[in-house]
């Protein structure tokens, strides 16, 4: 007999697996309606970095979530958080992946910081070389700076997503990065442990880009999406604040009500 906890944890799993797919049907069609445009227009196409990871966690068509969920009020819970600091989300993009330039043998770490506080990050550099260089790099040319953390999901899947200039779960560096270190030893029985930071992606193998996702809590996820650090116990702290806000559609699955932005990120070879 599966319990009830069993099944709604599978239905947000498929939920999320569904949108990917959607947002991978968009992107195509998007791609395909921009190169006609930027043959005349020379546009420069920034192509989304995904689902749960690309942003995703609403698989589901709206019929689908009014059948199997009770209708719910919008969370209200008071925002936690600090006004964010001056300035405005710069419009970069790259046509391919940086060249690889870290240290693999080194220790490298990320900062942070938000309107909610610091999320510190050590990263794994020799575990995922290609991903840490990617941080390396765009938080050196101020990519991250006052992008909003854009979907807190509550249900079945706990995770902060952020790494989105547009903050719609449809941006992106312009470049893909490879998948790596999917057999990390953290990840057991496909859970994703609390404490995890992640990549987004499309749900197609080796499309992520600068979104990540960071796991306050045990998360239950195929493992196809680049484990490549680990938060600090006060960053932890920050992301149970944020959590504890509740999200905007009282569905598990919305905007954060703590208005999280990242004022600053760093990333510093130790």
């Amino acid at each position: 007999m599966v319990s009830n906890d069993q099944r709604r944890r599978q239905l947000a799993r498929e939920k999320f697996l569904r949108q990917q797919q959607r947002r991978e049907s968009a992107r195509r069609r998007a791609r395909t309606r921009n190169t006609v445009i930027a043959s005349a227009l020379a546009v420069v196409v920034v192509a989304g970095a995904g689902a749960f990871a690309a942003g995703a966690f609403d698989g589901k068509d709206k019929k689908d979530t009014a059948a199997s969920k009770p209708s719910a009020s919008p969370s209200k819970a008071a925002d936690p958080c600090e006004k964010p600091a001056a300035g405005k989300v710069k419009p970069l993009s790259w046509k391919k992946e940086p060249a690889l330039t870290i240290d693999k043998s080194a220790g490298y770490t990320m900062n942070l910081a938000t309107t909610c506080g610091d999320i510190g990050i050590g990263l794994k550099a020799k575990e995922a070389p290609h991903t840490v260089n990617s941080f390396d790099f765009l938080a050196g040319k101020g990519f991250f700076d006052h992008t909003k953390c854009h979907r807190l999901t509550t249900n079945g899947i706990y995770v902060l997503q952020c790494g989105d200039p547009k903050g719609t779960g449809a941006g992106g560096p312009g470049y893909t990065i490879p998948d790596e270190n999917l057999k990390d030893k953290s990840l057991k029985a496909n859970v994703y442990p609390a404490g995890t930071i992640a990549m987004a992606n499309t749900g197609q193998k080796h499309t992520g880009g600068s979104q990540f996702f960071l796991v306050y809590q045990d998360s239950q996820l195929p493992p196809s999406y680049t484990p490549f650090g680990t938060i600090s116990d006060s960053g932890m702290k920050v992301l149970k604040k944020i959590a504890a806000a509740g999200e905007s559609t009282g569905q598990g699955d919305g905007a954060p009500n703590a208005t999280v932005v990242i004022d600053k990120a760093t990333v510093k070879k130790s």
